[in-house]
């Protein structure tokens, strides 16, 4: 009878590690680069394209001219109008807690050498790494 009860919980164990590990794999984070289609933003953008390129299929990245009528809609739809060169969206969104608890916004060119002043944002792309990288970590 012991043994029954054994092979039964054994069985049972079996059957749903096979589960788990036919489960689907984990959603891949969105990244939406809603950009200008311009040299600068072209050059200020390359160093984070080449880092999305290089994650493979953990992140499902979407790129849109934020001047077409498409990226005119997108960015009103995330409460952004006039005139803003580069938002980057992470699941929807160009706000992000940091680790230090301070909010960042990932709006406008990227805080780099040679940026336009006007439209300098406070990010970098080690800034949209971090948050990607943790997004990725979650199941």
């Amino acid at each position: 009878m012991k043994i029954h009860s054994l092979l039964a919980t054994l069985a049972a164990v079996c059957s749903l590690a096979s589960i788990h590990a036919l489960a689907a794999p984990p959603k891949a984070v969105t990244v939406e680069i809603l950009a200008m289609p311009h040299p600068p933003v072209k050059m200020a953008l390359a160093p984070l394209r080449e880092w999305l390129a290089a994650q493979g299929t953990k992140l499902k990245v979407v790129e849109t001219d934020v001047e077409s009528p498409q990226g005119e809609k997108r960015l009103a739809a995330v409460g952004l109008d006039g005139h803003v060169p580069i938002v980057i969206l992470i699941d929807g969104l160009y706000r992000h807690k940091r680790k230090d608890g301070a909010t960042q916004e990932f709006v406008n060119f990227p805080d780099i050498a040679g940026a336009p002043s006007g439209v300098r944002g406070k990010w970098t792309a080690a800034d949209v790494q971090a948050v990607l990288t943790e997004r990725m970590k979650r199941p």
